[in-house]
């Protein structure tokens, strides 16, 4: 499925994608089937990819593929209302630090609402919550979001990244790029994947 048809198509396929990627993002399991890494051949309907431990994987594209991209935008834009993810690690004093946040379009408001474990790093969480405030201050700046079930405060420290989704397709996944490919593994070591993330302008997708 391509992003780029008209005028509307794209932000429809992207919201179809961006169900997609919640629901695999909304996972209990506090390790979700996905591989992250960096594209190093592209051959017709397979990537070799370097994951980001160092092995060598093979993806298998479907024939269903979703393409979504993943691009930087600024602190300013998370704002009260905004519907966001954040992948946080524990913090002195039980702070929770935002490795990163992304914003999701008004039309995934709502998917995988919660807070979990996550596999992004070590004790690393992901919450999926609706932003209830966002302050400044000297000593940086916090977001307080709400979800069914509870509420968090977020620390923003210098090295959160902020980021959200953008139109993208087959095109984009090309030899350098950053991906986080969401699927199975087949039986012979392989990676099977229908749903793709891919980081805009050498961008690594840090969720």
């Amino acid at each position: 499925m391509s992003f780029r048809f008209s005028v509307t198509r794209p932000l429809v396929a992207m919201a179809l994608l961006g169900l997609s990627v919640s629901s695999a993002l909304a996972q209990q399991s506090p390790t979700p089937t996905k591989v992250r890494g960096e594209i190093e051949r592209v051959d017709g309907d397979s990537l070799a990819v370097k994951s980001r431990s160092g092995q060598d994987v093979k993806l298998t594209l479907q024939p269903d593929l979703r393409v979504a991209g993943i691009a930087p935008v600024a602190l300013s834009d998370v704002k009260p209302g905004s519907f966001i993810g954040a992948t946080t690690v524990p913090g002195p004093n039980g702070a929770h630090n935002a490795v990163e946040i992304h914003i999701f379009p008004e039309s995934m408001r709502g998917t995988g609402e919660g807070s979990r474990a996550w596999d992004l790093g070590p004790n690393s969480t992901m919450t999926n919550a609706t932003v209830d405030q966002s302050v400044a201050s000297n000593d940086g700046s916090t977001v307080t979001v709400k979800y069914k079930g509870g509420e968090k405060v977020i620390t923003v420290t210098t090295k959160t990244q902020v980021v959200t989704y953008v139109p993208a397709d087959k095109s984009d996944l090309k030899q350098g790029a950053k991906i986080i490919a969401f699927g199975k593994t087949l039986p012979d070591g392989s990676f099977q994947t229908s749903r793709i993330a891919v980081g805009r302008d050498g961008l690594t997708p840090p969720m």
